[in-house]
């Protein structure tokens, strides 16, 4: 399949500034394991495959919702987690392909 694309200057700026964050940062990592990291009793959809709903991610991180959301939402337009609306409740996954894409700009770039 071959290596990933690399970001553009901006894309790479943009995903290191969504990461600078401890608490992004933590966020992404929990993602990548959903079932390990998230209480998931009640949830409405597969964390794997939809992701998981940001009231999970929520009273994972004991921060208030819109703060989680806020969070997210940076590491969406990062281009590093995708949004799922599932009924009114919105869930988040990793964007595997993107995060790769991430490491090796990252990695050329060093």
């Amino acid at each position: 399949m071959g290596e990933p694309p690399l970001m553009t200057d901006s894309e790479l700026f943009e995903a290191l500034r969504a990461l600078a964050n401890p608490t992004r940062l933590r966020l992404l990592s929990w993602l990548r394991e959903p079932e390990r990291h998230f209480a998931l009793e009640g949830a409405i959809a597969d964390p794997v495959e939809v992701g998981v709903c940001v009231t999970h991610i929520q009273a994972k991180v004991g921060l208030a919702q819109s703060t989680v959301s806020a969070y997210l939402a940076e590491l969406q337009r990062a281009g590093l987690v995708r949004a799922t609306r599932v009924g009114k409740w919105t869930h988040y996954k990793r964007d595997e392909q993107r995060i790769a894409q991430f490491v090796a700009t990252l990695g050329l770039t060093l």
